[in-house]
């Protein structure tokens, strides 16, 4: 009898499951099936008809679809995750129901109506790796469905995957709203910016060496990728140009990118070194440059490493170089991006004056185009302020539309690290400190080398109860950009966290570092008396508050009459806090009766 002939045939796989699905059945089993059956006859079913899919099999929690092509596959997920957005708009978060998608296209086995083989484990494995309301799709997938389908694509990198021999390149769908009744406005998407980076140039005598370079070419575009103030050129792009004398205004031209990064790698003994240097490619100018050297004890930590400091030192500046721009550019035909520059070199001035000049430029540029998600963060920022340092008596209106603010710009693109951060300072003024330390994470997460996420997380942490953590995230947020203005603020939350874990020394220390940005920062100086205090140091404690009365004149009357200390602007109840440490050690200054 002859041998049965085994049948394949190419397909488009995707594999979705419910994210804690678990959980919801114990929580509320039969609610939890009922919502399921009415989503996949309601949604599920017939979204996945009307893209030419066919389901193959559901497995409780799971689903198994086949696609006649990728750009089908796609296009059905992502029109199903933006209607199930929507759907869980108004549903408390511990009872949405959420999927994640994993897409491949690959040969598959056929026995009968069911379908298994590589093409189809790529597709469960992808969706293992994603997060709750991730799509991610394999290399195959990008190269048929890129350009054809309204989503973007964030390229992940090559993942290994189980039981799969080879590296499956991974991409993520960007899922910010983009309805095509709302194009993405020209000068969000056409004007701002571009940065290029040239490969980095192996200066070693091994060529071997290349791979190094390459590599950390590659790390430094990804990593970059993940701040979405400017687009960065594909390394695709930039690769053209490996080996050749390089023109950087040439190259930009090329490339229609307003800035350059370059750079060289030497290996030699167990040192590595490594420059970097960003261009303004219109002037021909040197915006950063700075020299790296490090021990090569693992190549691989050291080159996610340099990328990671390199990258989180160029994006700040990028963006410091556009706020001078703006202003010398004049008044006249300023587009929303230069607006939102301009707000936001007022906005770090930390004054009610600047507050208010960002607040005018934020809303000009809102006015010009509305789908523009920054400034609407910069806006809710304002208002933060406002209530943060006692700026508005309108408390709860102000309070109200950080948070529609904020909203609004997840919902034009949901994987912004800033929107997050912003929402985690919404819930921290709310003092809803486990909210806050969620959105931090969140930011953190989506942009690991975003200075202000882990500043916002971490102050978070410290009021939120848990100063252990906050120290580690606020020194991140230092060593990721020691340029900030914003760091006195920084430096203070810190000494406040080694206050209360104890450290006097190390709260002195760190005290010390906020008060030469800003010399009239009550916070700083009551944390130092109170830490020096601690130490037994009384005439150093009160040399600390008789300089803030000095710099802030009026002000030590206020401070010595209140039982809860409005340290950081607004009257947080340090008791409730636990933060009994602070008041007590202006006590043992003799500082508080």
């Amino acid at each position: 009898m002859a041998e049965e002939r085994v049948q394949r045939r190419l397909a488009a796989i995707l594999a979705a499951d419910v994210v804690g699905y678990s959980r919801l059945i114990e929580t509320d089993e039969k609610g939890t099936r009922a919502r399921l059956r009415s989503l996949q006859s309601e949604l599920i079913e017939p979204q996945i008809a009307g893209g030419g899919g066919r389901i193959v099999k559901t497995m409780g929690d799971g689903i198994l679809v086949e696609f006649p092509s990728a750009v089908d596959a796609v296009s059905s997920a992502f029109e199903l995750f933006r209607t199930m957005r929507k759907r869980n708009a108004d549903v408390p978060e511990e009872d949405r129901i959420e999927f994640r998608v994993g897409i491949n296209v690959g040969d598959v086995i056929v026995e009968g109506d069911d379908i298994h083989g590589d093409g189809v484990n790529v597709a469960a494995r992808l969706q293992a790796l994603c997060e709750p309301g991730e799509i991610y799709v394999s290399g195959t997938v990008y190269d048929q469905a890129a350009g054809k389908v309204l989503a973007s694509f964030e390229d992940l990198g090559e993942k290994t995957v189980k039981n799969i021999t080879k590296p499956v390149r991974v991409y993520r769908i960007k899922l910010a709203d983009q309805d095509t009744s709302r194009p993405p406005s020209p000068v969000a998407m056409l004007r701002r910016p571009a940065v290029a980076v040239l490969p980095f140039e192996n200066m070693s005598t091994d060529a071997a060496q290349d791979y190094f370079a390459d590599g950390l070419t590659e790390d430094i575009i990804t990593a970059l990728s993940l701040w979405r103030s400017f687009p960065v050129i594909a390394r695709n792009s930039t690769n053209t140009y490996k080996g050749q004398a390089i023109d950087v205004r040439k190259v930009a031209k090329d490339l229609d990118a307003r800035y350059v990064l370059e750079g060289s790698v030497r290996i030699y003994a167990e040192r590595i070194r490594v420059t970097a240097q960003l261009i303004d490619a219109t002037t021909g100018h040197h915006v950063w440059a700075e020299r790296i050297d490090r021990d090569l004890n693992d190549l691989f930590i050291v080159q996610d490493e340099i990328a990671q400091k390199i990258s989180a030192s160029v994006a700040p500046e990028l963006e410091r170089a556009e706020q001078r721009r703006s202003f010398t550019a004049g008044t006249q035909d300023l587009d929303a991006w230069g607006y939102y520059q301009r707000g936001m070199s007022h906005l770090v001035e930390y004054s009610q004056g600047g507050n208010q000049q960002a607040r005018d430029m934020f809303e000009r540029a809102i006015a010009l185009d509305q789908n523009y998600a920054e400034p609407l963060i910069g806006l809710a920022y304002c208002n933060y302020q406002e209530v943060r340092w006692s700026w508005t008596k309108d408390i709860e209106t102000k309070q109200a539309e950080i948070f529609q603010l904020v909203r609004r710009a997840i919902e034009l693109d949901e994987m912004d690290a800033k929107a997050h951060w912003m929402l985690g300072l919404g819930y921290q003024i709310l003092r809803r400190f486990d909210r806050a330390i969620a959105e931090g994470e969140s930011a953190v997460a989506l942009n690991p080398n975003f200075a202000l996420a882990y500043f916002g997380l971490g102050g978070s942490y410290l009021f939120g109860g848990q100063p252990k953590s906050a120290v580690g995230c606020l020194e991140t947020a230092i060593q990721l950009n020691p340029r900030d203005p914003r760091n006195f603020i920084v430096y203070t939350i810190l000494a406040h966290a080694h206050l209360i874990l104890n450290e006097y020394e190390k709260a002195v220390e760190t005290a010390n570092k906020a008060l030469p940005i800003r010399p009239d920062f009550m916070a700083a100086h009551v944390i130092l008396a109170s830490s020096l205090g601690h130490l037994g140091n009384r005439r150093e404690a009160a040399d600390a508050l008789e300089e803030f009365e000095r710099v802030r004149p009026g002000h030590l009357d206020t401070l010595k009459a209140l039982s809860d200390l409005e340290v950081y602007g607004e009257a947080y109840d340090y008791r409730a806090l636990g933060e009994t440490h602070l008041l007590d050690g202006l006590r043992k200054a003799k500082l508080l009766g």
